[in-house]
């Protein structure tokens, strides 16, 4: 048990002189998307090897959250040279073990591309423009450490900020470095943290909550649930000392139960740090009083509004409700409650110990601070990126994001997840902070980023975002559960060909109406990606519905597949793989070819596209 400040720098220091005394780390990174590879049987494989050369006593295996890098998983790091392994297999490790562990010589061709100089040097991984670009303050720790071992939090200043509020400041110190800093709520309504602490405090009840909310339901969207697996005690830490602040002695994270890994982490670290004395009764000595408990989340999207989520974790129906009152004098059980998503309480240890003077120097006036987003979509680099707020869209999707596959041409970004708008290529230099994205009709969000190429149809874009928020609608507003259907059957009919000018008036009024109507934020913001598609792309609307062409050949019911004889010689592949018997041989032998052309009959077309898939040489065409 931890009772005293001293006791907790003990640990502290007995723990980094051990894992000092280790001469090599080797992090392997154990958060979904690279166990979803396989990344499990690689951490045990690599214990095996270490074992066998007898080296456990200098090689520390350690299995930590997200890296970052997705697209490249498994991956694995080597500390303190920086060696930088991805895209890994099962065989690899014996290897890699062999000659980089006990050899010294680093296997290159293993190692990530952008790592490896022309000259055949070796660069850190953070030295790679993916890396390089970022400013890595709430994923501090994800990909550095164990996330169930409360040791190694401890060891990177972990619990400091607790004890330091526990024993030398008073609850209005804590607020004003907060507002020092300048940090706003991370979950996407971007409201100062300060305030919403100075609320919740200065209500009046006999019991008060402190709660998280960990329901990340954006499309393509995993913040949250990156730190939640990396570094589950940073929210712990933050939770415990909003309690202080505020007055409470119960703490809800509100965690979806689709983060099977997230929820396994928060459990053993919350067992932890109650065995530890950090969470309970009396914490180190206080007199204080907290705990936490999880409560898991049935996958609901309008769960993430706040009142909808107190409303769940009560166990009745996830619905908003009016506001006011607002959750600071009445939320959980009608009790006086602060909610904070993961991202923001993950921060704050950091800026109650280095002061939010240091946090203040990232970013601009009005959006100080960092933000983690998911790249998603038509990027080389997807995976999760940390940036100063005010860091061009140009940087995200060039530099960090490795810039678009395949030689195609950035077309729109979708910033803010289903509820943010669509920034077109015209506007790639706009600093990615709250007025700047306002300003062009986005959303800074949750942190969501869809990066599209030419080959994405924008009308169609807009439909699948508002698809999503349809299904996800509780149905309590008029204005949300039929407006929104109403606007999708707009575009669904734009998209088939039946579209009419007078369509365009129409979206941009019934948008309008569902905004001004809607009861929470699912239905207030979910018509942003019709209306900046409409701003930015308005001429793909016309040739829609004018020129019955989809000009991103996307939409099936405007495109026609055919085939130029001329270059066709026919091998016949496209046939063999027709699903719909479309494709027959001509009587035709082009000039220079031996074999009878193909032709699709396009009565018979399903337009599914395998033709131009399977053709070699690029005989098949859609328009």
């Amino acid at each position: 048990m931890v009772k005293t400040v001293s006791e907790l720098n003990a640990i502290r220091d007995i723990t980094k002189a051990k894992m000092s005394g280790y001469e090599k780390q080797i992090l392997i990174c154990g958060g979904t998307g690279c166990t979803s590879s396989g990344s499990l049987k690689l951490y045990e494989k690599l214990k095996e090897e270490v074992a066998f050369y007898g080296l456990q006593d200098k090689v520390a295996v350690i299995k930590t959250g997200c890296f970052g890098l997705c697209a490249l998983g498994p991956i694995m790091i080597t500390q303190p040279d920086g060696c930088f392994y991805s895209n890994l297999k099962f065989e690899n490790i014996p290897r890699i073990i062999k000659e980089h562990i006990v050899e010294g010589n680093p296997v290159k061709e293993l190692l990530y591309n952008e790592t490896v100089t022309p000259d055949g040097s070796i660069k850190k991984y953070d030295e790679t423009a993916f890396y390089s670009s970022q400013e890595r303050v709430v994923l501090k720790n994800c990909g550095v450490i164990a996330p169930d071992d409360i040791e190694q939090y401890i060891a990177r200043d972990g619990y400091q900020a607790l004890a330091k509020v526990l024993t030398s400041m008073t609850p209005e110190e804590v607020i004003k470095e907060l507002e020092i800093s300048g940090l706003k709520g991370r979950g996407g309504a971007g409201f100062p943290t300060y305030l919403k602490w100075t609320f919740t405090r200065n209500a009046k009840g006999d019991q008060k909550y402190a709660c998280c909310n960990a329901d990340e339901g954006d499309p393509g969207a995993f913040m949250n649930r990156s730190v939640l697996e990396g570094d589950p005690h940073s929210v712990l830490e933050a939770m415990t000392i909003a309690g202080w602040v505020i007055g409470a002695n119960q703490g809800y994270i509100y965690v979806r139960a689709e983060y099977p890994i997230a929820v396994e982490h928060l459990n053993i670290a919350i067992d932890q740090a109650r065995k530890l004395g950090l969470l309970g009764k009396n914490i180190m000595g206080s007199g204080f009083d907290f705990d936490i408990e999880l409560r898991l989340g049935a996958g609901a999207f309008v769960c993430g509004e706040e009142t909808a989520l107190m409303r769940s974790i009560e166990g009745k129906r996830g619905e908003p409700r009016v506001r006011p009152p607002f959750p600071a004098n009445k939320g959980l059980f009608e009790k006086p409650t602060l909610l904070n998503n993961v991202e923001t309480y993950s921060v704050i240890p950091q800026i109650l110990i280095k002061g939010g003077e240091w946090y203040a120097q990232y970013g601009p006036d009005g959006a100080h601070g960092t933000k983690v987003f998911a790249l998603g979509g038509k990027i080389n680099h997807t995976g999760l990126a940390e940036i100063p707020m005010g860091t061009t869209l140009r940087t995200v999707v060039e530099k960090i994001g490795g810039g678009i596959p395949n030689g195609k041409k950035f077309k729109a970004a979708q910033v803010g997840g289903p509820s943010g708008g669509c920034i077109p290529a015209s506007l790639i230099d706009t600093p990615i902070e709250y007025s700047s994205l306002k300003a062009v009709g986005s959303i800074v969000g949750s942190g969501g980023l869809i990066i599209m190429d030419e080959d994405s149809c924008m009308v169609d874009i807009a439909k699948f975002f508002l698809e999503f928020t349809i299904d996800e609608s509780c149905g309590k507003c008029t204005a949300c559960r039929i407006g929104m259907k109403r606007l999708w059957e707009i575009l669904d009919r734009i998209t088939k060909g039946n579209g009419e000018l007078e369509d365009i008036e129409r979206l941009q009024e019934l948008a309008a109406h569902v905004q001004g109507s809607s009861l929470c934020a699912l239905g207030q913001t979910a018509p942003n990606p019709v209306l900046s598609t409409l701003r930015y792309f308005k001429d793909e609307y016309i040739a829609h519905i004018v020129d019955k062409k989809c000009p991103a050949g996307v939409c099936k019911d405007l495109l026609t597949y055919s085939i130029d004889q001329e270059k066709c010689i026919g091998c016949g592949r496209c046939e063999k793989n027709c699903p719909a018997d479309a494709i027959s041989r001509t009587d035709y032998i082009a000039p220079g070819h031996k074999l009878a052309s193909m032709v699709i009959d396009t009565k018979k077309c399903v337009k599914c596209g395998a033709c131009i898939t399977n053709c070699k040489f690029g005989a098949v065409s859609k328009q």
